[in-house]
């Protein structure tokens, strides 16, 4: 299963041309693995039984890219269709290919319904 990440016309201008935009940028679920990746600027691999909590995000006006702080990362390339995703335990990432602690993403998706569903906690 694969979900795009979220791009709005700012966004896709600004960072298709740097490497990161919707042709490199998504959220792929592959058997017991979650991959999440915005070109090379940000990249997580994590188990799917990691993802303790699901739950829709509010909608952020001005910041778009890949960054956070001790632990928590919005991954985004529009301001809606946001969903967080809640790890435990802290996972691992990387961030302009240095190693970061993962244990909230928020990340924005054209479809956050679907991915939502997709990692359902039961």
């Amino acid at each position: 299963m694969e979900f795009s990440i979220r791009f709005d016309l700012f966004s896709r201008l600004l960072m298709t041309p740097l490497g990161m935009g919707k042709g490199f940028s998504r959220v792929r679920i592959a058997g017991d693995t979650v991959h999440v990746c915005m070109g090379w600027g940000f990249r997580a691999k994590f188990p799917r039984a990691a993802v303790s909590a699901v739950a829709r995000a509010p909608k952020v006006w001005i910041t778009r890219g890949a960054h956070g702080w001790r632990g928590r990362w919005l991954v985004n390339g529009a301001g809606d269709g946001l969903v967080e995703l809640t790890l435990q335990p802290t996972q691992r990432a990387r961030v302009l290919g240095f190693p970061v602690r993962l244990g909230h993403l928020i990340v924005s998706l054209d479809d956050p319904d679907g991915l939502m569903e997709a990692l359902a906690v039961q």
